[in-house]
Formats: C-alpha cells, structure tokens, sequence
C-alpha cells in the first residue's frame, strides 16, 4: 500500500518505553505487539474440523496477507470451515472455543494450549519467536503412529528424521534391513487420549526429553498446519484422522488372496507350468506377479521403465494371458520410474513435450512428468489382459508426487475400466494415499529372524497411520544365513494375517510353497548365498504354507467384513491393542501381537527354535482359535507352540464367519458359510458381501448380516441390515456353531429377523 509506513518506524515514533513492551533481536513482544514465530509476524488461526478436532494455522504475514497453506493432496478437502478466531495480535485467541475443546494463546513465549471442556490439557504446542519448530506434550503411555518404518513400537525416547524411502542408515536407530521402507505420516497417536496430524511443514522429530520437540528447515518453517484431536475413544480418534484425510477406499476381494511374485524368468513353459502347479497342488492362490528386466536379468518387460513386453518370456502376451486367466488367476506387473515429481491428474490435457516412459537417451529418469502425458503407456499393457499393478521405487518422489503416483494408477485404471476397483501395490507412499486404494509393502529387508520380529510393530503402527492395507516380502527379500524353512514358515504365518498376502525375494524359488521340497532354491541372485542342503529336502514347509493359505481362504468373509469396516470408519487391518483395550495399560503397551480385525489376537512366532510363545491377553475372556480352550485375560500366558502353530485367540462373544477353502476367491461353491461363535460375553458382529469387483456397492448393492449373540439365553439372531439387501443364493444357508462344541445347525435366512437357541 503507497504511503505506508513500517512497523519498526511507527513503534519509533510512537515511543515504546511507555508501551510495556520488550524489544529482544529486534522483535517485538508484548501483549500489544504482532505475533511473531520463526522471525516473521503471523496470523494464528482456530477453526473446528468436528467436536474432537481443532485445526491451528499459523501462516506469516507477507505484504500484509497472510501466506496461504499450499495445497500437498493430504487432506480429504482443503477448508473444513470457517475460522473461530484469525488474529496478529495475542487478544481475540486468548480463549476460543473450538467443538468440545478450547484452544487458549499466551505470548510469552507463543504457546498454543489445547484443553478439553473441564480444562484438561489435551496438548500444548510452545513455538519459538526466533527459531523454526516447536515443543508439543508427549503421552505417559507409548506414542504411536508415525507412518511406515522407523523405531518400533513406542516412539518415545527416539529420533526422527522422517526420511522417505528405503532409509538405509541407522542414524535414527533404524535402517532398511530390519525396519524395511520408510513411509512418513506426521500422525502422532498418544494413546492417553489424543493425536496430532502435523500437515505442514514437514521435519523431523525428537522424542527423548519430557516434551517432544519438531523441527522443520529453517526454509520451510511456515505455513504451520496442525491438527489436534482429543477422545477418550481411539475408535473416534482414528475416525478423525480419516476425516481430515479420507476415509480408505475398498479394494477388490481378489487382492486379499495369496499372491505370488517371481523374479528371474526362464520362458514361458516355466511361468505357465508355476500356475498349473499351484491348480494341481490345490494350494489356494489368486495372483502372479512378474518383475520387470534389470532388477532380474529377465523379466516381464525390455527394461525397467519400459512396456514392452519381453520376447523370449511372452512371445504372444494376450493368449498367455488369457491362458492364465483361464486358469483363475489374475496377473499383476512391475513397473519402476524415478524422478523428483509427478504433476496433475489423469484427467489433465497432456501439454508437457514427449519424453520416454523410462530414461532418457542420455540414461537419465526425466526430474519431473506430467501424470496426463505418463500415464498413456499403461494402456496397452492393461489391454492384453493385465489387472493390476506394482509401482516399485520413487524414493526421490516429494510427498504431493507420492500421493500423486498412488492416484494415477486408481483414476488411471477406471478410465480403462470404468467399474472395476483398481490394483496398485506400491513402495512409496504419503499421508492421503488410504483414498486411492493404495496397497504399500515393506520394501527389500534382509532374511532375518529381528526383521520378522520388528515387522509384527511396523504393521501396528502402519496401520493406526492411515495406511491400512500393508504388508511383507515373505521370507524377506535380501537372503542371509539365517533364511531357512523356518523362518519362512513363521513369516508366512504372520503374512497370512496381513492384508497384503505375497510372496517375493531374491532366490524365488524358496518363495514357492514347495519351494523348500526338492527344489534347487535358485535361480541364485545373492553372491555366495546358498540354502543349506538339509533345507531343500523339507517337506513340513509346503504342508505348513498349505494350512496357513486354507486358513487364509476360510477367513475371507471376516476379512472382507473388517475390509469393509476399514472403508466405513478408516479403523485398520492390522489394530493395536489400544484400539479395542484403551484402558488396559499392559494391553496398550504390547507392540508384539495384534488384533486382526476386531476379534482375532494374532501373537506371531519370532525366535528361532521356539517351543512356546508367551503373550498377552487383554482384559475379558478369550477362546484359543486351535482348541477352543477358554481363557480369562487381563494376564500373561504361555501358549506350546510347533512348527505349525501361530497362537490365535477369538474374543468371546465373537462371531466369526469362515467360508470354504477356495483355491481363488471366486471360484464357485455350495459349501456354506459357518458361523461359529465363542461363547463367555455377550457379542454383536456382522457378515458382509458385495461383488467383489465393481463400484455397485455404492449404490445399494450389498449384503450386511446383522449378528447378536445372547450369552445367558445362549441365542444368535441374525437380521439384515438397514440399507442393505439379500445377495444370491437367497435363502442363504449357514452353518451355526458354538465354539466348544462339534454339534451344527443349519439355518436358512431369508433376510427376516431369525433366532437359533443352542442348548
């Protein structure tokens, strides 16, 4: 504005001596002076997501309009509504009302306290006048979150950088080998009642002093984006992660079964023979997965980067294909590209010039792409038959490129298919990508007995971070000396209650389930690395691998179900204790076992040789999923344990449907679903169903049994759900047990309400 005169004059002329205020650097302070963070003059601003959540702004004053947050695809919408209070100066924040919080400013030094309606601190985030960053309160239990990798399980008492990728120092007490890829998410759980979203800036953390302290780059110190939520409740406190950042879509039902990935291709009598072995075995699988030349010296494709099919593996990609597909299984390919960004959307005009899909004559990854001007390339590829896909690298990708990549290949694909639910697996992500259907696995970590131990609390904490549908390398991907047939059962097993179920690594062979019987464990990627021969006669891992995929095939109507769930409420696969025992302090501070789904504790095996397995039982009664022996929790327990023995334990009032074995998850049959329950508390549980495939089911198309178990009366009642509608076969037939018993029933419900008394 012309004629306008600076600050630093008129506190000159005005004469500051006489305006209480105290002059420090050159900055001013004082209950009448500008805000100032990070050296610059700021507006604060409150505004109310929900009852729970309060989101605090603190942007700098430029040419006296305050700097705008930039848009990074984070959030699920970008206003969630008017500001409460917007001010420069200390007095219109002293105390604002906020939903069910407060939200209270004090100058000196700027600190922000966030209180509940009786005046309990929720958090209190202290900035600096001077200095990039600020110190925020740490929870008396662990502090969870965080994104994928990194420290595990509670936070506290760490570092961290929050580094993208596959993070191969252990500078911050982690690295790649153990920990596997880093997927940031500035998303810190306090399980005494609270979370914080950090969206900008990003920066690192420190956990070990009595208050937590976040340091962003001195460049990037402001906007400052924070969300707080408080509740008692973590199934709120997740729900509201999902409402600033969006709820997670619903995958296909084809993507929850066993997919197996390969490397070293040797022809194509070697990749159809690979599935004719699994139909002809009866060992239940749903994918195959080819990698792309270069990461193996034959692959799918030419080159990393490139779509053209290899000609030696698929001399005629549509028939082979079709040949596949005929056999039930569905095909997943690899595809890498490295970069610093990817800009726009699918639905974008293409302006950008011609480059290659992979590198440059000069064999360089082009820095930037337009995702309208890469995404075309797909297309072929899709048309010969291909349903889904692996984006592998992309670790120099920013985090909106991140999110970016994860939202091509979702809107991307249903431009192909326009009512088909999309496939992508990917090594990278950011927060936001749960709205784009994105699966992510842990990256290439070493064959090691600590990494399958580590990995138990990386999937726990992956999970409360927004990114629901995670999972492993089977066995590892790097091998050492200590891979053998018994880790590679323990980590099938842990796998098989992961939401991504696969297969992959070097020496892939040993990934096959008969890989371990009579087999060569080649084709050899790793130097010197050889199984031991003794390994390579062992019969046990097939029949375990078996066991563990039937059971992964049964429990497909409870993992659907909880599927569902996820999409409905944003609560993960893989739950922490906390979120189902918050008031339980042992239960909360487990990082070694998990709820998968709302009823089924998973305690993996993870030491070598073991003969038992001690865990924990959270307060109420549980029922050992093997021997439906009954337990009273709120206490440790030993549990024996053999080669094909995870410790498995139902809640009581559960109840829990299990389909038949299914050697995909379509494949037709009239065997019905059994409803089996734990008795001991009363329960409420439902079964749900869609088609597996399309978008329909936002429209109606879906089928909810309701289920409420009367303990006292020993009485199920099944109803139909409001908004939802019988599926065929109707009637439908279920099988009805109590868990403790071998005697059934048959029901047949038609969607009236139906009671069945048992004895």
């Amino acid at each position: 504005m012309a004629g306008r005169i600076s600050r630093r004059q008129a506190l000159k002329d005005l004469g500051i001596a006489g305006a209480g205020l105290a002059i420090s650097g050159g900055i001013i302070r004082g209950q009448a002076a500008d805000i100032i963070v990070a050296g610059q003059p700021v507006e604060i601003a409150v505004s109310s997501v929900s009852p729970d959540t309060v989101r605090i702004t603190v942007r700098p004053i430029v040419a006296d309009v305050p700097t705008p947050i930039a848009v990074t695809g984070a959030l699920e919408r970008e206003s969630f509504g008017a500001n409460l209070a917007a001010a420069r100066g200390p007095v219109p924040l002293a105390r604002v009302r906020a939903g069910n919080l407060t939200v209270r400013f004090t100058p000196a030094p700027p600190t922000i306290a966030v209180e509940t309606s009786r005046g309990a601190v929720v958090q209190r985030l202290v900035l600096n006048a001077d200095a990039p960053g600020m110190s925020f309160l740490l929870p008396k239990g662990p502090l969870l979150g965080l994104g994928e990798g990194g420290v595990q399980f509670d936070k506290k008492g760490s570092t961290d950088q929050m580094r993208n990728g596959q993070v191969t120092s252990q500078a911050d007490g982690y690295g790649l080998a153990t920990h596997g890829t880093r997927a940031p998410i500035q998303w810190l759980v306090g399980t005494d009642g609270w979370a914080m979203f950090i969206h900008q800036p990003y920066g690192a953390f420190d956990f070990k002093g009595a208050d937590g302290r976040f340091t962003p780059p001195a460049a990037t110190a402001l906007p400052l984006d924070v969300f707080v939520v408080s509740s008692p409740d973590p199934i709120v406190i997740m729900r509201e992660y999902a409402r600033i950042t969006g709820l997670p879509e619903m995958p296909a039902l084809w993507t929850l079964g066993y997919q197996q990935s390969s490397r070293t291709l040797a022809g194509p009598d070697e990749i159809l023979g690979i599935a004719k072995t699994f139909r002809e075995k009866k060992l239940p699988c749903e994918s195959l997965i080819y990698l792309g030349t270069e990461f193996a010296p034959s692959g799918w494709n030419t080159r990393n980067g490139e779509f053209t099919w290899h000609p030696t593996n698929f001399p005629d990609p549509k028939k082979m294909l079709d040949q596949l597909h005929a056999d039930h299984f569905k095909i997943i390919v690899h595809v890498v590209v490295e970069g610093r960004r990817f800009i726009g959307t699918v639905n974008d005009p293409c302006t950008a010039p011609a480059l290659p899909s992979g590198r440059t004559e000069e064999n360089q990854w082009p820095p930037e792409r337009q995702v309208s001007c890469y995404w075309p390339v797909h297309k072929a590829v899709m048309e010969a038959g291909v349903d889904g896909w692996w984006p592998d690298q992309g670790d120099g990708y920013d985090g909106p490129s991140r999110l970016r990549r994860h939202q091509m290949y979702w809107e991307g694909t249903q431009q192909i298919r326009p009512n088909e639910r999309p496939f992508a697996l990917h090594r990278n992500a950011s927060a936001g990508i749960q709205r784009y259907g994105g699966f992510i696995w842990s990256g290439d970590v070493q064959n090691r007995w600590e990494t399958l131990k580590l990995h138990v609390s990386v999937g726990i904490n992956t999970g409360l971070s927004g990114l629901p549908l995670w999972g492993t390398d089977i066995g590892g991907f790097n091998p050492t000396a200590e891979y053998t047939g018994e880790l590679h059962v323990r980590w099938f097993q842990f796998a098989a209650f992961n939401p991504l179920f696969r297969a992959h690594g070097r020496n892939w062979h040993l990934k096959l389930p008969w890989g371990w019987n009579g087999g060569d464990g080649g084709p050899f990627e790793s130097g010197a690395w050889r199984a031991a021969p003794a390994e390579l006669n062992n019969p046990e891992v097939e029949q375990v691998c078996r066991q563990y995929l039937e059971l992964r095939s049964r429990l497909m109507p409870y993992l659907y179900t909880a599927i569902r769930d996820m999409h409905d409420t944003g609560l993960p696969i893989i739950r922490a204790l906390w979120l189902h025992h918050p008031d339980d302090a042992t239960a909360v501070a487990r990082g070694d076992e998990y709820l998968f789904g709302p009823n089924l504790l998973v305690a993996p095996v993870v030491e070598k040789g073991a003969t038992s397995r001690t865990l924990y039982l959270p307060r109420g009664r549980w029922v050992d999923f093997w021997n439906e022996e009954r337990f009273d929790g709120g206490r440790e327990i030993s549990r024996a344990v053999d080669l094909a023995t995870t410790p498995l334990y139902v809640r009581a009032g559960a109840i829990v449907p299990l389909g038949p074995v299914k050697q995909y998850t379509s494949e037709p049959s009239e065997t019905p679903t059994t409803l089996v329950v734990y008795p001991g508390a009363n329960g409420a549980a439902s079964l749900y169903e869609d088609d597996g495939r399309s978008f329909d089911y936002r429209n109606g198309e879906f089928m909810r049994v309701a289920m409420v178990w009367q303990d006292a009366t020993r009485r199920l009642t099944l109803t139909l759900a409001p908004e939802s509608r019988m599926l065929p076969p109707s009637p439908r037939t279920f099988e009805v047990r109590v868990a403790g018993s071998p005697a059934t029933k048959t029901i047949e419900f038609t969607g009236k309400a139906l009671t069945v008394s048992f004895p």
